[in-house]
């Protein structure tokens, strides 16, 4: 896996990945950034968000259960001192679908978090995550 981080202005970079696809990234203003991306850190929670939903998806269209939506929100504590990682990091992940069982849905979520979301579990290194869910 390759990719490239490009500054544009300021603190404003494009990262760009192997297959071609961008994405904005900026600062916060009291480091001069433009509010014209995310911040990294929040790309780091939005990757392992996809990670994880695309897993939780995945898992239930195997298992042939119709899955219509999946959000998945995720909330995140950093610690106050630099390096300033993620200490907690809970996900829960709202899924619809006709017929979806809880049984099903707990079984996708806990082989996401202990199985295959590398991004999850990657991260579980230096923080505390949690997930949840619920059938909508």
């Amino acid at each position: 896996m390759k990719v490239s981080v490009e500054l544009q202005q300021n603190v404003h970079f494009k990262g760009t990945t192997e297959s071609g696809q961008m994405v904005l990234m900026d600062g916060p203003p009291e480091h001069g950034g433009e509010e014209l991306g995310a911040r990294p850190m929040e790309t780091l929670l939005i990757g392992m968000g996809g990670c994880a939903s695309f897993d939780v998806v995945h898992i239930l269209r195997k298992k042939r259960k119709p899955v219509e939506s999946c959000v998945a929100e995720i909330e995140a504590e950093r610690a106050d001192e630099e390096p300033k990682v993620f200490t907690k990091i809970h996900l829960h992940f709202k899924v619809s679908g006709e017929g979806l069982s809880e049984k099903a849905v707990a079984q996708a979520v806990q082989l996401s978090a202990e199985k295959y979301c590398s991004a999850s579990i990657m991260l579980g290194k230096t923080a505390d995550v949690t997930h949840s869910f619920e059938i909508v």
